[in-house]
This record gives C-alpha cells, structure tokens and sequence, in this order.
C-alpha cells in the first residue's frame, strides 16, 4: 500500500539530531504531513501520469485539490517549523528562518517519498486520492498521522522495518 509513501513525508522532514528523547504531538505531526502534501500529490500526479486517464485527479496539476492542500501547508509552515526546531538541534532555527528553507525541505524529501511509488501503484494512488477529496486537508493529515501511529505499533509487534521512525509522542491510554 502506497500510502505509506504519503506517510514516509513526515518521517522524513525532520531527524532527531539531539541526546534527548524527544518526540512530537499528533498536531505537530499533522502540521509537518500538511506541509509535505501539496509537492507529493503533484510529483505523484508527474510519476503516474503514464499510468492514469488523463482524467485522473492525481494528474490534475491545476485542481482545486491542490489549491486546497497549498492553503493548509501555508497555515502549517510554522507549527511544522516549530516541530522540525524542536526535533533537531536549536541552529537550525536560525536556519529556518529563511524563506528558501521549506522549498528546499520539501525539494529533498519529496522525491525520495514519491520515488518509492511503483507504477503498479498509481491507480490505488489516485483512487485513495479520490477518496480523500472531499475531506478537509487537515482530517487527511490526521488520517496520514494516526496511520503511521497505527504501522509504529504494528512494527513493534511484528518486527517490520518499512515504517518510518518519526518520534511520535505515546498518547496516554489505549495507545
């Protein structure tokens, strides 16, 4: 399932260069996926694009889809920002600050993400796309987020290496 390619966005954004055991929150998780989306979806729609109807919403590099997910990756920067600071060392806050950094973060991270994507499956892609459409950007990132929480576990259980190890924080209770 290639959704674990959407999901390798936020593993990827950030890698924990200090001693300290830290993590981030779901909404900081959610806020680095929101951040990624947008350039995966259209490198998606590029690797699929010998693979689907020119129809396809993956292909559809003007949708209003994507005008959606820019708008929530513009209203995340800063919270997906503040994780990345928070999951490295403090200098790259300094670093940050610059308005070439996220173009640059997400020009390193997306083609390894959408470059896992095999052309067998682009139309489960596209059709997972599709299914996610009508939801808000933000529920999509979340869906992304509690995945990835979910395959952790899994991965603890049953020993799979192909999770992404972002440090999420444990929630307490029946997670």
């Amino acid at each position: 399932m290639k959704l674990s390619a959407i999901l390798m966005a936020a593993a990827a954004i950030a890698s924990p260069v200090s001693a300290q055991a830290q993590c981030i929150t779901a909404p900081e998780a959610e806020a680095m996926t929101l951040v990624a989306l947008p350039d995966i979806i259209r490198e998606t729609g590029r690797v699929c694009a010998a693979q689907l109807p020119a129809t396809s919403l993956v292909r559809n590099q003007s949708s209003a889809l994507i005008g959606r997910y820019q708008g929530e990756a513009d209203r995340a920067w800063p919270s997906a920002r503040a994780a990345i600071v928070k999951l490295s060392d403090p200098a790259v806050d300094a670093l940050l600050d610059s308005e070439f950094a996220r173009p640059l973060l997400t020009s390193l991270l997306v083609p390894q993400i959408v470059g896992r994507i095999a052309p067998r499956d682009c139309g489960t892609i596209d059709r997972l796309i599709t299914l996610l459409q009508p939801l808000p950007p933000r529920n999509t990132a979340g869906i992304v987020v509690e995945t990835l929480r979910y395959l952790k576990a899994d991965k603890a259980r049953q020993g799979v290496r192909m999770v992404p190890d972002l440090p999420l924080c444990t929630i307490q209770g029946n997670r």
